[in-house]
């Protein structure tokens, strides 16, 4: 009888301990599928409901919830799990990058800088990013200078309007308070309800401020988000963001740009799509200028700079757009540069994350200086480490913006500075007759400084370091996809060469050719590069960046290893992200066409040899007809299989041991001598 009653028990605590395993298994299926529609607030707390799972998949899932926080702008909630992801070995380099940015919104800056270094000494193939790490670490060698430039203004929380959601994008209207919230009653996927256009008269000194409601009938859609509202200045015309509901009806599956007019006696009309919005794309915060002519909005459009650029289009009296322009690389960056507003005086302000900032979103003001656009960080109390966007002015003077800074009532929260009465300007008591928002000791005459850039680098052997002499040097601009030789030259007998003057936002493409060593090629970038016009001193200055090219010596046996080809469970089909690395192969192939070469599939040592090796020869047959494909010639390449015949470690324990044993490598079986590749 005991027997039974322990078997019954050990039956029932492995029950219990399969039927956890699988509520757990489950919930992180649940969380990818969420994920991948954008749920992330319902993918999150899938994934934080898994306490076990195989070692496999560790990275893989606190990546997945750093993602989820991300991606709904919860970037400190992701700090740790992109700290965890990356000492798990996750395989996206790109998380690196993103750790730095959570990092900084952290206003932990020294490391942000180090983990931007890293990113960029990677030398991943993500351009944008590669862009933006570089600008970052400009920025965070100024960020002192930035909170030097404090203004005299105290702005306060709104809390009469404020809620526990966002609240954000003010503007004041016929004496209201028009803004955007999330107070709608149905819930969107980031967990809050979904966004509105609402309003509260407010008296001309803000000391009055009365119930919020919704701001016209008309254009209320409990089913959509709403946002981002701008009213031309005869108050005739209003444009705002409208998202898509889900339903067949939608005119875009993303978010638009809607127009409604002002009728009297009848109020708004029902909204139309506007015709400058592209409905594959995310358009909003638009604004009007101050003639009502142009309309400045912001959009994800393909062919921008990356992420949210700032375009402008012009509207004539009919309410007819004409086409889009962007702004260009002065304003816009790889990151997001966002709701545009453009003052009485004509300056454009801006909320960017690519310009040097304190953090996430930081306030911008573009005016000309010298006949070129100057951008400069609006500083304290107006920026912080957070979000801060959103800025306008009222006609008495009062400045509003908004940010989900630390000490606010919710998520994004309003504030507002009240000017003094208008009876006090003669007296020069109110800072706004002294000092423009944003300005700092730079007036708007003021001398742009320039900077000549230079490049210089050594060629040596990446095996002992040793130095390159006489090899031949060839640096390509690169100009929409195409190679435009800019510079031949050749290493002298320390291996230098250079320097060569470069463009600023220019790509360059250095290769790297030497008898007996495997031809070169490394990309070298402007973009980003650039040095902040406050930590120049003098008129003109001359700065030089230095790079290392390290080439490999061949010889028949020589052996390379191929990074990060994997393959699916016991599959052998080309996934993309191993194309991407088989197409290095064929640029390499492609550079040295004397050489062939044997490709090496190896696995772990999980599975049954034969298996092994049979799965090995599959995954190399597949790789070199993916080779072909791309034009390399069958004569050149031989598969070759080895299963787990020559594992690197011969008791590998770990997911990270086994990694190390299934690789892929290529061999240098043959080297043609020169006549011999021309015929």
């Amino acid at each position: 009888m005991k027997k039974i009653s322990v078997l019954v028990f050990l039956f029932l605590e492995m029950f219990a301990c399969f039927h956890t395993t699988f509520a757990q298994l489950q919930s992180y299926k649940k969380g990818l599928a969420s994920f991948d529609k954008g749920y992330y607030d319902l993918a999150v707390n899938e994934f934080l409901k898994v306490k076990e799972i195989d070692n496999t998949e560790k990275a893989n899932l606190n990546y997945k919830i750093a993602e989820s926080y991300r991606l709904s702008n919860r970037w400190i909630d992701a700090l740790p799990y992109y700290k965890d992801a990356i000492d798990d070995g996750i395989y996206d380099q790109d998380a690196v990058f993103h750790y730095a940015y959570a990092l900084k919104t952290n206003e932990q800056y020294d490391l942000a800088l180090q983990q931007f270094q890293k990113y960029v000494s990677l030398k991943t193939e993500n351009k944008v990013y590669n862009e933006w790490a570089n600008r970052e670490i400009n920025t965070l060698q100024i960020i002192d200078a930035l909170k030097a430039n404090n203004a005299d203004y105290v702005f306060r929380d709104l809390k009469e309007v404020n809620t526990k959601g966002s609240d954000f994008g003010p503007i004041i209207f016929n004496n209201q308070l028009v803004f955007s919230s999330s107070r709608k009653d149905k819930i969107y996927s980031n967990g809050l309800p979904f966004l509105g256009i609402y309003a509260a008269r407010v008296s001309s000194d803000l000391t009055s401020i009365g119930e919020v409601t919704v701001f016209s009938t008309n254009i209320f859609d409990s089913e959509r988000n709403e946002g981002s509202p701008t009213i031309s200045p005869d108050g005739k015309v209003m444009i705002f963001a409208r998202g898509n509901s889900g339903k067949r009806k939608d005119l875009s599956p993303d978010v638009d740009l809607y127009i409604s007019r002002n009728v009297p006696g009848s109020g708004w009309t029902e909204p139309v799509l506007v015709s400058a919005s592209d409905s594959v794309s995310w358009d909003g915060c638009p604004a009007f200028s101050r003639d009502g002519k142009t309309l400045y909005f912001a959009s994800n459009r393909a062919g921008g700079s990356g992420g949210m650029d700032i375009y402008r289009v012009n509207m004539d009296a009919s309410g007819r757009f004409g086409n889009p322009a962007n702004m260009g690389r002065a304003i816009n960056t790889p990151g997001d540069e966002m709701f545009p507003y453009v003052s009485e005086d004509g300056k454009l302000y801006f909320a960017s994350d690519g310009h040097p900032g304190l953090g996430k979103l930081d306030l911008f003001v573009a005016t000309r200086k010298s006949g070129k656009i100057a951008i400069e960080n609006m500083g304290l109390p107006f920026n912080s480490s957070r979000d801060d966007f959103g800025f306008s002015i009222d006609p008495n003077g009062n400045m509003f913006f908004s940010s989900n800074r630390l000490g606010g009532v919710g998520d994004d929260d309003i504030y507002f500075y009240q000017a003094p009465p208008k009876e006090n300007l003669a007296n020069n008591t109110d800072p706004l007759k002294s000092k423009s928002p944003g300005e700092n000791e730079l007036d708007n005459n003021a001398e742009i400084k320039l900077v000549n850039y230079y490049l210089a680098g050594t060629v040596k052997d990446n095996l002992d370091k040793s130095s390159i002499s006489v090899a031949k040097i060839k640096i390509f601009k690169m100009e929409g996809g195409f190679e435009e030789l800019d510079q031949e030259l050749t290493s002298n007998e320390n291996g230098e060469f250079g320097p060569v003057k470069l463009l600023e936002d220019t790509d360059y493409l250095i290769i790297a050719e030497k008898d007996n060593y495997l031809t070169k090629r490394e990309g070298f970038t402007m973009y980003g590069r650039s040095i902040p016009q406050i930590l120049l001193k003098k008129s003109i200055t001359d700065t030089t960046f230095n790079t290392q090219i390290l080439l490999d010596k061949i010889f028949v046996g020589k052996t390379f290893a191929l990074e990060n080809i994997y393959y699916d469970l016991d599959k052998a089909d080309i996934r993309p992200d191993a194309a991407k690395e088989l197409d290095k192969l064929v640029q390499i192939l492609n550079d040295n066409p004397q050489i062939s070469i044997e490709l090496g599939s190896h696995t772990d040592s999980r599975g049954s040899n034969i298996y092994n090796i049979r799965l090995s020869q599959r995954r190399a047959d597949s790789a070199i007809e993916y080779i072909i494909a791309h034009g390399i010639s069958r004569e050149r390449l031989t598969a070759q299989g080895y299963g787990e015949t020559e594992l690197k470690i011969e008791d590998a324990k770990t997911e990270e041991e086994h990694q190390v044993n299934r690789r892929t490598e290529f061999k240098v079986v043959q080297i043609k001598a020169a006549k011999q590749v021309e015929n």
